[in-house]
């Protein structure tokens, strides 16, 4: 199974998918609307693909024009064929780091490390990740930054502390983007 990227300097380029049983990559159509709305905020973006596995959505974020994106998975399988692609297609921007994706944002979140935008899509079958990592995030994105949630349910869309932005869904796929609430 293939990927292809959907728009920007990279467009057509194909993917291929492969990695460890049950890596579920987010689907061309997903990508599309998702980087639809990101189109006003995505050049120049500082990304971060947290369980990144194919790499699709750093990619697709680089291809239009992302300054850089750091991603993370923690299988050995997913970040080398993302690091072999990324030589390939002379991604400059792209950081991949092999480790547990929460361990790092913590580690990340006491360094000078800042995201404009997060791509959360975190395994299905451990939904308590994507809670996790949402907890985790506030002090590595960027006043008004955004995170890209998917999910097997719609959890993301009642977190306390964040806004829904947009959100979508498509079969049994839930998604959208959120933006840190602001007290008033």
């Amino acid at each position: 199974m293939s990927l292809r990227i959907i728009s920007g300097r990279w467009r057509g380029r194909r993917l291929t998918v492969s990695g460890p049983p049950g890596l579920r990559p987010t689907s061309d159509r997903v990508r599309e609307t998702l980087f639809n709305w990101l189109a006003p905020d995505i050049v120049g973006a500082r990304c971060l693909d947290l369980f990144c596995g194919t790499g699709a959505l750093g990619l697709e974020a680089l291809s239009r024009g992302a300054a850089y994106c750091t991603s993370v998975d923690s299988d050995r399988r997913c970040c080398g064929r993302l690091r072999q692609v990324g030589q390939e297609w002379g991604a400059e921007g792209l950081c991949v780091h092999r480790r547990d994706a929460i361990a790092w944002l913590c580690s990340a979140a006491e360094s000078d490390f800042r995201c404009d935008i997060a791509f959360l899509d975190a395994p299905f079958f451990e939904a308590d990740l994507l809670l996790s990592a949402l907890t985790r995030l506030p002090p590595v994105l960027s006043p008004g930054g955004l995170v890209y949630c998917e999910s097997a349910g719609d959890d993301f869309t009642r977190q306390q502390g964040w806004n829904v932005v947009r959100s979508s869904r498509t079969g049994a796929v839930c998604f959208g983007l959120l933006r840190r609430a602001t007290r008033s």
